[in-house]
């Protein structure tokens, strides 16, 4: 999706509902969009901060001139990918408000974007499970596990307006990238179908747009995949077997820039189709079964 026209809202306050305040942080990039949302969830009186982002002199400055004279219940972070959570301890020193929400994961990765690397300092002082909750006054926050994208993702319900705010597992202008080892296609669709089970109001992303149609979208995000897994299986019956040539194929017109990630994804598919008995692995190439 094109970025739309400049100028951004970068470090300005934007109020989407009631409980609800937005914070673009000033990291755009193919991978970003126009950067990294940090949600304010709560009341003048107390808020908890949802993927505090960036650690940018710039957008810490924002966030604590948008936080005012708010007591910070929680700065919460859906992953640890270094776009959402290394502004989470600079926060912490400067509000001390304590760092809760997704586990901590280091991994090595050797992939395309610099910008998806994870945060190794990340320290959260107390780790959310599937269900638990963060409350301030006037506003609930329910942890979901929604596993995938990165095996510590999780998505935060607002329980008192019907909003989710759903990381880097849905976003509002792309497809998330699932990228091995730690990025998992299996685990990425079944939290897709858990989303869809739900009756959430309305998504809010970190990257794009918030999206008022929730279960529709996300069922275009199953099919989506699901089609992109027939044609992996189509073009492996043709013989093309090499994760290069797939993305040749399968993404016409692609940015330069994406090759690396969307070559991620193809391979992510096709774990899921080893694991499911579908497809084998020889070398660098694949095959149906």
């Amino acid at each position: 999706m094109a970025l739309p026209p400049q100028p951004w809202p970068t470090g300005l306050v934007t109020c989407p509902e009631p409980l609800v305040r937005r914070i673009l942080a000033p990291n755009a990039s193919p991978y970003t969009y126009t950067g990294t949302q940090t949600y304010l969830v709560g009341t003048d009186e107390a808020v908890v901060v949802i993927d505090p982002g960036p650690a940018e002199d710039a957008h810490l400055d924002a966030l604590t001139t948008a936080i005012g004279g708010a007591q910070v219940v929680a700065i919460a972070c859906t992953h640890t990918h270094r776009d959402h959570s290394p502004a989470a301890a600079p926060l912490s020193a400067r509000t001390g408000a304590p760092i809760i929400g997704c586990a901590p994961l280091t991994m090595e990765d050797d992939g395309p974007r610099a910008d998806a690397a994870f945060d190794v300092d990340y320290r959260p002082d107390r780790i959310l499970a599937d269900g638990e909750q963060i409350a301030g006054p006037g506003f609930t926050l329910t942890a979901l596990a929604t596993p995938g994208h990165t095996s510590n993702h999780l998505c935060f319900a607002l329980e008192e307006s019907g909003a989710l705010f759903t990381g880097d597992h849905v976003m509002g202008w792309s497809t998330s990238v699932v990228a091995p080892p730690d990025g998992d296609m299996g685990a990425y669709m079944a939290s897709l179908e858990r989303l869809y089970e739900r009756e959430d109001r309305i998504y809010y992303p970190a990257h794009g747009e918030p999206i008022g149609n929730p279960r529709q979208f996300v069922r275009s995000m199953i099919g989506h995949r699901r089609q992109r897994e027939r044609q992996i299986m189509k073009l492996l019956g043709e013989e093309v077997g090499e994760i290069p040539a797939l993305v040749a194929r399968m993404y016409a017109g692609l940015d330069p820039r994406l090759v690396g990630a969307a070559g991620r994804s193809v391979l992510a598919h096709l774990l899921d189709l080893i694991r499911r008995g579908l497809v084998r692995q020889e070398g660098e190439r694949f095959a149906l079964t």
